[in-house]
């Protein structure tokens, strides 16, 4: 094995890393938004903002790296999969925009209509953000037509029954990881209120686990093979049984009080071992069924310059994070206010 293979094989361990990280951390402020309309009090939404407040932007950082880091290392994966996706990523970005500002002006309109405005722009900010990067992992999961080097799809073809329930799943994901995250920094009858609509999501996000799981095998040939074929079955048989004892396990976490940091914890262990299903299905295709991981690498020198780069600043990044997390930690004063 050289070393240009192994290299490869890092670089798409790493941008997985960050794409995960990114789920896991602006999965929970994504989801405040989309919980938003389930607390209509501006005494409540207030609290819901400041839970967030020292730490969403902070959150989409993994978000560029993951993006560019695709650029940089797999060139052809990003000529591909961007014009196959163009209408999704545009929508992604004009969402997380509008939201990104509602945040902000939401505490400084003066009157109530202007409040009203930009909650809304939060919410559907939330909701579509979510929604679109959902539709965005089915339309990668279902396949992108090649031709040569280059897309040779239509502007639609992402617009299907199988990325639209994707797009449902991680709506209901994020809000089950924001009722989880704001288990742990709220109390009282809040508190309350946030854990049965945790549990509503984790109903939710469950089933649509199973839908896109018993959906994926027939997506390909490839795909039905390598989750039920003879013996390869045996190899990931591993995923689905964790996967249900981690459903088990958040279930009773949901149903008891105490330990409110247990149900966060054990809703991003479920979305690690999706992601685990999700590359054992896709492995080692960037763009299936027809470009792998090598095909669409940049030249060695390139991915070595890079990667060089990516072990300094990473650990800088992961250490700046958890400061900032350290530091806000604990439960929330309803009186305080966002600064």
């Amino acid at each position: 094995m050289d070393i240009s293979f192994d290299l490869t094989i890092a670089w798409a361990l790493l941008l997985a890393f960050a794409v995960y990280v990114y789920v896991a951390l602006d999965g929970f402020d994504l989801g405040i938004g989309i919980l938003y309309p389930f607390f209509p009090e501006k005494r409540d939404r207030d609290l819901l903002m400041n839970s967030v407040a020292p730490v969403w932007d902070g959150n989409e950082t993994w978000l560029v790296l993951g993006g560019g880091g695709l650029f940089a290392a797999f060139p052809l994966a990003y000529a591909i999969i961007m014009p196959a996706v163009y209408p999704l990523i545009i929508a992604m970005l004009l969402a997380l925009i509008f939201r990104g500002v509602a945040f902000e002006f939401r505490f400084r309109a003066e009157h109530r209509w202007a409040q009203k405005l930009w909650d809304g722009a939060f919410i559907g900010g939330s909701v579509l953000a979510a929604f679109v990067q959902g539709v965005i992992l089915g339309a990668l999961l279902q396949g992108i037509e090649v031709d040569g080097r280059a897309y040779g799809g239509g502007w639609w073809d992402w617009l299907t029954p199988f990325t639209q329930v994707c797009g449902l799943a991680v709506v209901c994901g994020y809000a089950l990881l924001g009722a989880c995250w704001l288990n742990i920094k709220v109390e009282g009858a809040i508190q309350a209120r946030v854990r049965r609509l945790a549990r509503i999501a984790a109903l939710l996000t469950v089933g649509f686990i199973v839908a896109v799981s018993l959906w994926t095998p027939f997506l390909d040939p490839a795909y039905f093979e390598r989750w039920l074929g003879w013996p390869d079955i045996l190899k990931v048989a591993a995923v689905p049984i964790v996967v249900a004892v981690l459903i088990l396990a958040l279930g009773r976490a949901l149903l008891r009080e105490g330990r409110d940091w247990l149900p966060l914890g054990l809703a991003l262990a479920l979305f690690l071992l999706c992601f685990i299903g999700l590359g054992v299905s896709m492995w080692p295709y960037v763009i299936p069924p027809s470009v792998t991981i090598w095909d669409a690498a940049s030249p060695f020198k390139s991915q070595l310059f890079m990667f060089v780069g990516a072990v300094v600043l990473v650990p800088i990044i992961l250490a700046y994070t958890g400061y900032a997390y350290w530091v806000f930690r604990g439960k929330l004063d309803p009186e305080q206010g966002y600064h």
